[in-house]
């Protein structure tokens, strides 16, 4: 029962897009955007049928298919693992998954590939489930490389414009050396353990008594590498930004619940591992620390709405994996799905925003929309409330947490994560008072056509909104509901309870007020100033380094990009030119011998007689000789 249920859960969207790909033009828009997102809600509903059999306190399901490799004592099934982490990872992939579907369905009505936009969609969520449930790391890989594809596959799925096919191979290309690193450690714990299934790596790690310590130490520094790809950490994070290139579903889905936490999940599930590594984890704390700031910073000044959400993302993933490099992994999975909740309400609110401008993103445009569009305005007031951390809303407890296991283990750490966090209230009010409010500054033609979204657009809103409202209450300080449920999985969270002291009340009160303060400095610079931002070629100063992120991609650019197209070019003018010559000489000179071999093929008898007989006193002068 249990083997044909998560077949379902799996096979679901694969049958979707298989749908959409051979029928979905036939079919019309409607009925494929139906079908696709129908596809994704049987997943939801099988998830929470898992969800409500596997208990806190149970060992979950696993499930092995078929034996896949098998060299030696080297063994591989082709299995899947249903626990309390997979599980709560499904709930929002599926969950919030369904709802961008239902989305999709009227913000892409009028593209004439919509069939395609969905089986894409639809194959992203696949790979994603693949990633989640498969219980060792070569079946985490399938998934892990198939939403690589599949986010290729959506960033450019506009291919018309060119820029959009260059951000889809950046983040192609970034992936790949990420996920370098993650196949060298999958390949380092292969030849340590001779197995890569999940519960036998941790029983072997665990009750191991004489581990090498420097191999296993790099195989977690290479497999953080590939989280680092994935989830956009520094060096690595750049392509992400330009990931929403793509349709604003698209940024929803890669952004919020899927793609992006993939790295997490995959350090959560190897906690047993990464545990025994102090100076790895050390060093994926410093890295997500940094990656939050210097998100933040550059988030400040972005004009484009989608920009400002995306730099945002990147800061809040910075923070999760500072959660986990400090060892609090049940920490980082809490703001993990709070982030899903609002994240993917402000990247669908900002969609809305953009259909009711046709296409217009530049917040220096926009201004007034607040009673044009009264439902997309609340929904993404109470995300961006979250993302604040304003207290009662999901963001609040999450962040929280974050700070307070920062504070207790390394302060420094703390500033810069406190810091960051300001700077995320102030750009999120920034976005929301340069987009709805004060006087509208888009054309005359768009002011008229201003209204609110269909319906299709803001029920996902809606939802979004109240799981953004409600989503802290799974993780409260002394009474942590996930704590408990993720307990078999890590099962260290028995005694890493936090409880509330007068020290946690004074963080709190710290976290707030800088929350409060970041969004008063936007309130009086974009409310009471009427401050709009200057247009791209007025720009000067440290804004300008902020505006331009750094110059990161200049610098690849000149370092990696420039370097490798002159081989290219090189290699094509030069020396394929050269070898091409030389090859096509061979062929010149065989076709020469040919064609002057051919002239005495010309049927004349004397010729031939003639061409005999000189062969046959060659012979015999051969002959004579050689005696």
């Amino acid at each position: 029962m249990n083997t044909n249920i998560a077949l379902v859960l799996v096979l679901a969207p694969f049958l979707g897009f298989l749908i959409n790909v051979f029928f979905g033009k036939s079919l019309g828009k409607s009925l494929s955007g139906i079908i696709g997102t129908l596809s994704v809600l049987v997943s939801f509903v099988a998830t929470v049928y898992f969800f409500g059999g596997i208990a806190a306190q149970s060992e979950g399901i696993r499930i092995s298919l078929f034996d896949w490799i098998q060299i030696s004592n080297f063994k591989v099934d082709f299995g899947f693992q249903l626990d309390q982490l997979s599980i709560l990872w499904l709930l929002f992939v599926t969950g919030i998954g369904s709802l961008i579907h239902l989305y999709s369905i009227s913000y892409m009505h009028d593209d004439e590939n919509m069939h395609k936009f969905f089986a894409y969609l639809n194959l992203f969520i696949f790979f994603m489930i693949t990633l989640v449930i498969g219980s060792n790391l070569l079946v985490m890989f399938i998934g892990w490389e198939g939403v690589g594809l599949c986010s290729y596959l959506l960033i450019g799925f506009w291919h018309k414009n060119q820029e959009y096919n260059d951000a889809a191979k950046k983040a192609f290309i970034m992936n790949r050396i990420g996920d370098l690193g993650l196949l060298i450690g999958i390949f380092i714990l292969g030849n340590l353990f001779s197995t890569l299934d999940y519960a036998t790596l941790k029983t072997a790690i665990v009750t191991a008594t004489n581990l090498d310590m420097y191999w296993l130490s790099i195989a977690g520094f290479a497999l953080f590498i590939g989280a680092c790809g994935k989830s956009a950490q520094i060096p690595l994070y750049t392509w992400l930004p330009d990931a929403m290139a793509g349709p604003t579903p698209v940024s929803a889905l890669i952004h919020a619940a899927t793609m992006v936490t993939a790295g997490i999940f995959m350090i959560t599930r190897l906690n047993f591992l990464f545990d025994l590594t102090p100076d790895v984890q050390s060093i994926i704390a410093i890295v997500g620390a940094v990656t939050a700031l210097v998100a933040a910073t550059i988030g400040l000044v972005q004009n484009d709405i989608k920009k400002v959400l995306a730099y945002s993302t990147v800061s809040q993933l910075g923070l999760m994996f500072l959660a986990l490099g400090l060892g609090a992994y049940e920490v980082a999975v809490f703001h993990v799905i709070t982030h899903a909740f609002f994240k993917a309400c402000l990247f669908l609110g900002s969609g809305s925003v953009i259909h009711a401008l046709h296409g217009e993103q530049d917040m220096r445009k926009m201004g007034g929309l607040k009673k044009a569009m009264p439902i997309t305005f609340a929904t993404m007031l109470i995300a961006s409330l979250a993302i604040s951390g304003v207290p009662l809303f999901s963001g609040f407890f999450s962040k929280d947490e974050i700070l307070l296991v920062a504070f207790h283990t390394n302060i420094p750490l703390w500033i810069v994560a406190s810091v960051a966090s300001i700077m995320t209230a102030f750009y999120m009010f920034r976005l929301m008072f340069l987009t709805f409010f004060q006087e509208f500054r888009g054309t005359a033609e768009q002011k008229h056509h201003l209204h609110e979204s269909p319906s299709l657009i803001t029920i996902p809103l809606i939802v979004l909104a109240i799981l953004a409202t409600i989503g802290g209450l799974i993780s409260l300080p002394g009474n942590s509901w996930l704590n408990g449920y993720l307990t078999p999985v890590l099962p260290k969270l028995a005694i890493a309870e936090h409880h509330l002291g007068t020290t946690e009340y004074v963080l709190m009160a710290i976290a707030v007020v800088g929350g409060l303060i970041g969004i008063g400095i936007a309130y009086a610079k974009y409310i009471k100033q009427n401050t709009v931002p200057t247009e791209d070629a007025a720009i000067t100063g440290f804004s300008k380094v902020l505006y331009n992120k750094y110059y990161v991609d200049e610098f690849y650019n000149a370092i990696f990009v420039k370097p490798i197209n002159f081989l290219s070019r090189f290699f094509r003018d030069t020396v394929e030119a050269g070898l091409s010559a030389l090859v096509f000489g061979l062929g010149k000179v065989t076709n020469e011998i040919g064609y002057q071999g051919k002239k005495i093929q010309n049927g004349s008898i004397g010729l031939y007689l003639f061409v005999f007989v000189l062969g046959l006193c060659a012979i015999v002068s051969y002959l004579f000789l050689a005696q």
